[in-house]
């Protein structure tokens, strides 16, 4: 398939379904299906609208989420990967720790993010926490899977050349987990968003979060809607440049 031809079917069903929206919001279809008044289901044309008027606020604001998204990340990932590796090297402490690991994702984040601004107070730190949380679990787990999964036979002929446990390590077990690390970056950026708005609900003054929640007790949808928009567009590309980093780096692959 054609990279034009990839980006080609994604954009022509988006614009089917911008289409579709904006008739059936413009005659007020929506708004009868769903039994509420016409200005609670605003258009595409004027959340584009609202796009454009408030493009400074929106910017303002976002600046300071990317700002959170983007610290979190790097947090989860410095520890995540340190993590995955300590636990690679010491089976006794992966029999120990993992079920930890995986027991701390059924806390719902939503439950976490009231008490670390009673901890933490207003500022950047619960949003950084509640990011770094989330994204945490996948880079780690993605992380140790691709340490487990090199061929042992491999290892046997590293072995076999004398290199040291260090040597094996960088040569052999940290290349073929690396697209592994990647995929669990990618798959925590898809979700660092969503943690970043949780913990400006929770508590904050400025930020993509404080601002919906804002227009949403404003009944200010259009510009509501407009956050979701600017909120998508940073997440896809944060995504993207993770996938680009990967293309660069993972040449092997």
């Amino acid at each position: 398939m054609t990279a034009a031809r990839r980006w080609l079917l994604p954009a022509l069903v988006v614009a089917l379904l911008i289409g579709a929206w904006q008739v059936a919001a413009g005659t007020g279809f929506l708004s009868e299906v769903l039994n509420i008044e016409d200005f609670l289901v605003p258009s595409p044309a004027e959340i584009a609208t609202s796009l454009w008027e408030n493009r400074a606020l929106l910017a303002e604001n976002a600046w300071v989420t990317l700002r959170e998204v983007l610290l979190g990340m790097v947090c989860a990932l410095l520890v995540g990967l340190a993590f995955g590796v300590v636990l690679h090297f010491s089976g006794i402490l992966r029999a120990a720790a993992y079920p930890l690991l995986v027991a701390s994702q059924t806390i719902p984040i939503i439950a976490i993010g009231p008490v670390l601004v009673v901890w933490f107070g207003y500022g950047m730190g619960p949003k950084l926490a509640i990011v770094a949380l989330l994204c945490f679990f996948p880079i780690t787990v993605n992380a140790l899977d691709g340490l487990r999964s090199v061929d042992p036979e491999a290892v046997k002929m590293m072995r076999g050349l004398e290199a040291s446990r260090w040597q094996t390590f960088r040569r052999l077990e940290a290349p073929t987990a690396l697209p592994y690390a990647f995929s669990g970056t990618k798959i925590a950026v898809a979700v660092a968003f969503i943690g970043a708005v949780f913990g400006e609900w929770a508590g904050s003054s400025s930020g993509l979060g404080h601002l919906m929640l804002q227009d949403n007790a404003q009944l200010e949808t259009a510009r509501l809607f407009a956050s979701i928009v600017v909120l998508s567009a940073m997440a896809i590309g944060l995504f993207g440049l993770v996938a680009l980093a990967e293309r660069r780096i993972v040449t092997w692959r």
